[in-house]
């Protein structure tokens, strides 16, 4: 078999080449291939100079995917840098595209480096609970200073190289040419070789290079810790990162890796790593549809202009994420003076992009210029999909689905935002109901990563597909699902929330049940979230749905907090009182008061004794149950799918993987066994075990 990694001569220069589409990940050919090549240049008398590059679209990118979770093959990647580290002969790796993880790892541990313009570079480890395991944590302090290290290291996040240079991590950057990147490239790096070799510059070891004194490097590592413990609540791996690059201050580089490698390996092994791995796989996994055909066979039409119906807030959101992608929309708004109220609203959100760096003042004039508004009908003939935010009810839905139907070409995609509605029942409403779908934005929808793509009975594959393909194309992370009333996400959120309020009548607070959610990982609380959302929402969903329990006590809580007119943050009441100005939430003690007298009235008796175990637990554990009836009514087709929905729409931490992993992790039975357990307790409809979660568990099996 051809190995990826060749080894050519320029004069006395060797030039190094991988070639392993299509990221260059280094899999175990890649590292037996860079340590014997860098092995033979050591020996040949003729080399005076050693150069590492890449063909395809970029340098190494990290590494190989496919050999995560398996025990990896010799040589491992730090015997292949202290190779490259230790080489007798000057090494300059030539840097382009996106160089991460033990990419990067390899560009440090090399003596010299230069890169194209552009070039992003970074440590992710830490997205997936690992620490860097092959030097990172030791080769980057020491070449760019710990502050730097710390930001890069802890956050995951790639850098430009062209704001590094000053730091050290590149020694010369390059002009990214029209044509011919790898020549450009690599021409360079042989100019650069061959002065080093004319000055008679020597190897540059990283690991030989001091970090330097650091200022009161011991209260420096201490705020952040302090700052991690707030921003990575609950998570291991950010604090382990900080506890490896003060390593590379107190101790010798030779200790200092050799702790980083044990942390790794903790960090490996953990139940954190493996489910933030889990949730990586699932994100790429998700895009995977199950079609008639194979999805490369199947024709899927270009999207070039798209119709939002509604310029409220969600509306809104939907047109921004479109714009942003340069796709032209058309706002459709039923009065000039809300059409004018909601581009106006655009424009600030965009302009508060603007403020805090995230876009350019060109890039708000391209977004502005992109977004028409109108009041007609007749201006959508010709758009290629509409996506329609209007008011959630179902008249409402089929009313506009029926007009869109007339005035769009036929070919035109009709796509509603719906949260809860059944698809099926609107694309009744046209004469093309192979080409309707739900397009479940989550709110705010310009910021928000999760796009629920709902297929009804007739929607085609076409569609399906074309509406995945576009998700992607504007930045969201797509979930195929089918229908029933909340879809997954917020199917899934009414039995989160049902106990939430079942909850309150029995006797504890908002504020209780908000933060014994937050304690154990989720974002937010359940009732604040509801404030921040307007508790009106999912009443007027429940007031549409003819097939709700008939239990006075179902959501009593939230109907007595609308009934009574506070309907969360835009009302400066809900299960909080708000500050006008600050939108600070306070408690309010007369929603106590309220609670009880429902509960007197309808007999459920109050308890001073409800434990925050308690509350996180019956929770999480109807999240659970709720997934698994979902899975096998097959409304999703992989429970992995349920994990990125709940990860990316509801905040679910990311180190439990999802509600699905998190089932997985603690054990089915165990799962099974409290589920029986509230059964027994509570006594009333909403326990019933799922019957793949009792076949699963008596199995010993997972939810797949």
């Amino acid at each position: 078999m051809t190995s990826p990694v060749s080894l050519t001569t320029h004069n006395n220069i060797a030039i190094i080449t991988i070639d392993n589409a299509p990221v260059n990940a280094l899999s175990h050919a890649v590292r037996s291939g860079l340590f014997l090549c860098i092995e033979t240049a050591e020996k040949d008398n003729n080399i005076k100079a050693v150069i590492i590059q890449c063909l395809g679209r970029t340098f190494i990118a990290g590494a190989d995917i496919s050999e995560f979770g398996k025990t990896p093959l010799e040589p491992h990647l730090p015997d292949v840098l202290a190779k490259i580290d230790g080489c007798s002969k000057p090494v300059v790796a030539a840097l382009f595209g996106s160089v991460l993880g033990g990419g990067f790892e390899v560009a440090l541990s090399c003596h010299y480096r230069v890169a194209l313009k552009g070039t992003k570079v970074g440590l992710p480890e830490v997205t997936l609970g690992l620490i860097p395991g092959a030097g990172g944590t030791q080769l980057l302090p020491r070449i760019a200073g710990v502050e730097l290290a710390l930001e890069m290291i802890t956050s995951g996040k790639p850098q430009l190289v062209d704001k590094l240079l000053s730091k050290g991590v590149v020694d010369a950057l390059v002009e990214k040419p029209n044509e011919n990147t790898h020549d450009s490239l690599l021409n360079f790096a042989i100019t650069f070789s061959e002065t080093l070799i004319i000055e008679n510059k020597e190897p540059r070891s990283t690991s030989k290079m001091s970090v330097g004194p650091v200022e009161n490097s011991s209260e420096l590592f201490d705020q952040w810790r302090a700052k991690l413990a707030k921003k990575a609540r609950g998570q291991q791996a950010p604090q382990s990162c900080v506890t490896s690059i003060e390593n590379a201050v107190n101790l010798p580089y030779e200790q200092g890796v050799v702790k980083e490698r044990e942390m790794f390996v903790e960090c490996r092994n953990s139940s954190q790593s493996r489910a933030m791995r889990h949730a990586f796989f699932a994100e790429r996994t998700a895009a995977k549809l199950s079609l008639a055909k194979p999805s490369k066979e199947v024709v899927t039409p270009e999207i070039n202009s798209v119709a939002i119906i509604g310029a409220g807030t969600m509306g809104g959101g939907i047109a921004m994420c479109f714009a942003k992608a340069g796709i032209a929309v058309k706002l459709l708004e039923m009065s000039q003076e809300n059409l004018t109220r909601g581009i106006n609203a655009i424009e600030e959100r965009y302009t508060q992009a603007l403020k805090r760096g995230l876009m350019s003042e060109q890039q708000l004039a391209q977004c502005m210029a992109l977004i028409e508004g109108t009041c007609e009908y007749k201006d959508l003939a010709n758009v290629d999909l509409v996506v329609e935010a209007a008011f959630e009810t179902m008249a409402v839905k089929k009313e506009i689905f029926s007009m869109l139907d007339t005035v769009c070409k036929p070919e035109t995609i009709l796509a509603s935002n719906t949260s809860y509605l059944d698809i099926d029942v609107i694309a009744q409403a046209t004469n093309r109901p192979e080409k309707v779908l739900g397009m479940h934005f989550f709110s705010p929808a310009n910021i928000m990563k999760l796009l629920e793509v709902v297929r009804a009975e007739q929607t085609d594959d076409s569609t399906l597909k074309t509406a995945m393909d576009l998700g992607k194309r504007i930045g969201k992370i797509s979930v195929a699902v089918n229908v029933c009333y909340g879809f997954v996400g917020n199917r899934m959120y009414a039995c989160y929330g049902r106990e939430a309020n079942m909850l309150l009548l029995e006797g504890a607070s908002p504020s209780q049940i908000d933060t014994a959610l937050q304690a154990w990982g989720m974002a937010m609380g359940p009732l604040a979230v509801n404030d921040m959302s307007g508790i009106d929402i999912a009443y007027k969903a429940r007031q549409e749905n003819t097939n709700l329990p008939d239990d006075p006590t179902y959501f009593c809580a939230a109907n007595t907090m609308v009934e009574a007119g506070r309907l969360g943050q835009k009302t400066g009441a809900g299960f909080y009182l708000y500050d006008s100005e600050t939108k600070r939430k306070v408690n309010d003690d007369s929603v106590l008061t309220s609670f009880k007298a429902q509960a007197d009235k309808l007999g459920v008796t109050q308890r001073d004794n409800i434990s925050d175990e308690e509350i996180q637990n019956r929770l999480i554990y109807a999240l659970i149950n709720e997934g698994a009836n979902i899975l096998d009514e097959g409304i999703a087709i992989r429970a992995s799918d349920i994990d990125v929905i709940w990860l990316n729409g509801y905040g679910f931490p990311r180190y439990f993987g999802g509600p699905m992993c998190y089932a997985n992790e603690i054990g089915l039975e165990n799962v099974l066994n409290t589920i029986k357990g509230f059964q027994q307790q509570l006594g009333n409809q909403y326990w019933q075990p799922s019957a793949l979660l009792e076949k699963l568990a008596k199995a010993g099996g997972k939810f797949e």
